[in-house]
């Protein structure tokens, strides 16, 4: 069995989030990212069920900006 597991990019919850002056968007210039907290969770989980060889294969996926 496969699994896949979607992994979103946000940002880094230690981070104090700041408007734009336009106030059109969150301005993300220099802003440390990380991994969604629920995307580690379903990865962890992901990989342990490889290791007990209930899964053959995990792959990860994601979409947006580069």
């Amino acid at each position: 069995m496969k699994i896949l597991v979607a992994v979103k990019r946000v940002i880094d919850y230690n981070v104090k989030i700041r408007v734009k002056p336009d106030h059109s968007d969150v301005d993300l210039t220099n802003v440390k990212m990380a991994m969604n907290p629920f995307c580690e969770i379903a990865v962890e989980e992901a990989v342990r069920l490889k290791e007990r060889g209930v899964a053959t294969e995990v792959v990860a996926v994601t979409i947006g900006p580069r």
